[in-house]
């Protein structure tokens, strides 16, 4: 093998690579593992592509190339993922962020626009990317943020250092909701909501996630249920409780908040058209 190849060579060797082990959209993977390593920026490539890449430079690149053809996820080469415009460290302590949770953040952020000095809280909170997204976009608002798993809660705080705002979210150990007689204007939650059924079956990237952020149990409402029993004693009066729910959950989640009184009760869909989104209101 040559001592150098030009680095558009090496880019499509890379995108072959990845296609033939069933990557979904191998070329943009393999642009954004080309630009890690060697510290450019993705769309920086395009200007180098007559650049000749030594075999120093072109190493570390297979390397993760052979990560990413196992299905490894690529946020979690990279250690990072997009969010929001934002980026946030990734890794195999939490959930992988969706894109459908952004929604769930603009829906948060349009519940609270009226109260931008809401006392927010956090369920399941992860890599923190829902919590921490809301604390920049609403800086007078009072954000808490829970989750069961130590090794999660130290990713959102190392995310939460990331951006410089380890004083404005409050990160507590917990089974659900916290202790304490504090009412939230908005509790916002993705919990797990895969049936466990069900998780065989996911991609295998999607199987590199926590089994603990995906299983949902028998029916995938498990902790959803578990949630919505108790939160009415845990928001303030007209407080709203927001929900990232699977497909095919809507008609379960509103018959349980109907159950428990929450008023006003939508299901709003995602991107894709697929109910996502469950919202009621308390009181």
């Amino acid at each position: 093998m040559p001592d150098t190849l030009p680095l558009l060579e090496v880019l499509r060797a890379s995108e072959r690579y990845l296609a033939d082990r069933g990557v979904e959209h191998p070329r943009l993977n393999a642009e954004h593992l080309l630009a890690h390593a060697l510290g450019l920026k993705r769309m920086e490539l395009y200007l180098q592509f007559d650049r000749a890449l030594t075999e120093t430079e072109r190493a570390p690149l297979r390397e993760t190339v052979k990560r990413r053809g196992t299905r490894e996820p690529l946020q979690h080469i990279l250690g990072t993922a997009e969010f929001h415009g934002r980026t946030f460290g990734c890794d195999q302590r939490a959930l992988i962020p969706r894109p459908e949770t952004e929604q769930l953040v603009e829906l948060a952020l349009e519940i609270s626009k009226a109260h931008p000095a809401a006392k927010i809280l956090d369920l399941g909170t992860g890599s923190g990317v829902i919590a921490l997204t809301l604390a920049l976009e609403l800086p007078a608002a009072e954000i808490q943020a829970t989750d069961l798993w130590p090794d999660a809660l130290a990713l959102a705080s190392d995310n939460a250092a990331r951006h410089n705002i380890a004083d404005r979210v409050r990160f507590t150990q917990v089974d659900l909701l916290p202790t304490g007689d504090t009412a939230f204007d908005l509790i916002v939650a993705n919990l797990p909501y895969i049936p466990t059924a069900k998780i065989a079956t996911l991609s295998a990237e999607v199987r590199h996630d926590p089994a603990s952020a995906l299983d949902g149990g028998a029916d995938g409402l498990e902790l959803i249920r578990r949630l919505i029993e108790v939160a009415p004693a845990h928001l303030s009066p007209g407080g709203a409780l927001l929900l990232e729910i699977g497909a095919g959950q809507a008609n379960a989640v509103n018959t349980l908040l109907t159950a428990r009184k929450f008023r006003d009760i939508s299901v709003r869909p995602d991107y894709e058209n697929v109910p996502r989104f469950a919202v009621g209101f308390h009181g």
